[in-house]
């Protein structure tokens, strides 16, 4: 099968559309991050780089750190563009671009996400590391592709729906993170815990300004979730989409961001660079 010039979309100079990334520039370990400025934050502490994409909001670099190379992709913020990012990734190690077609032997990709969030946990401290197990989907990407959802991940979310009730309109989704990238970023320096992922920053969290959102106690529902001991520890904005369509195709994802903000306490970060660059060297140095 040939994927056509409309599905698979090329530049002139052969690389994917949005990204405007080639094969050969892109690691099979990958760092995604939401600001543009944090990947040469990142590439800074590379030992060497090779390649420094950019085009739109989808700035990349690719080097090696301790001998292990990196790629680190800036998305932009949101899961509209995640599905771009995590389409594109996968086109670029499983498709032939130039044959247009599939792969026989396929590649799995190391994706880790490193952002920050607001916390839900009252007992959480500015600049905790926060590592995503679960990724709650309170925005639509994942309903449109067909992806099978394991009984742990349906019982999660039947647990979650029993006890937070979301306005009409909202039918949320959840998608475990990869075990195995879990489990290489956890340590006693990280509080692990399902992940919520909004559509939005204001009123899809709970925010009101001038306008008010239909759900403004949200995240006090959702700081008390518990199943078992598995509690709901934070929200942004990207991971819902990485891990289900992460998985769908193959690859091993996780997320770990900075906690910038303790709702319940209502307290927001006066300055992150410091911890931000603890935890990047944290991350560079697990994976």
């Amino acid at each position: 099968m040939q994927f056509p010039a409309t599905e698979l979309v090329l530049d002139a100079n052969g690389a994917v559309y949005h990204l405007g990334l080639q094969p050969h520039q892109l690691a099979t370990k990958v760092i995604l991050v939401g600001d543009q400025d944090r990947v040469a934050k990142i590439s800074r502490f590379f030992d060497h780089t090779e390649s420094r994409v950019q085009h739109r909001e989808f700035v990349s670099h690719t080097g090696t750190f301790q001998g292990k190379r990196l790629t680190v992709l800036s998305t932009g913020i949101g899961t509209d563009n995640i599905d771009i990012c995590m389409a594109e990734l996968d086109a670029l190690v499983n498709i032939n671009l130039a044959a247009r077609a599939e792969k026989q032997e396929k590649t799995s990709l190391e994706i880790v996400r490193i952002g920050t969030c607001g916390m839900l946990q009252s007992d959480m401290p500015l600049h905790s590391f926060v590592l995503s197990t679960h990724a709650l989907g309170l925005d639509n990407i994942a309903h449109f592709y067909p992806i099978d959802f394991s009984k742990e991940e349906q019982h999660l979310l039947t647990q979650i729906n029993t006890q937070v009730h979301f306005p009409g309109g909202v039918v949320p989704y959840l998608s475990a993170a990869s075990s195995e990238m879990v489990q290489k970023l956890a340590s006693d320096r990280v509080r692990k815990g399902i992940t919520v992922t909004s559509s939005g920053f204001y009123g899809p969290q709970g925010r009101s300004l001038r306008l008010a959102s239909k759900m403004p106690d949200i995240h006090r529902a959702l700081e008390k979730f518990n199943d078992n001991g598995q509690q709901i520890v934070n929200f942004e904005m990207e991971s819902s989409a990485i891990f289900a369509l992460g998985k769908a195709l193959g690859h091993r994802c996780t997320s770990i961001c900075l906690g910038v903000a303790n709702r319940p306490q209502e307290i927001f970060s006066t300055g992150i660079e410091t911890a931000m660059d603890e935890l990047i060297t944290y991350v560079l140095e697990r994976i």
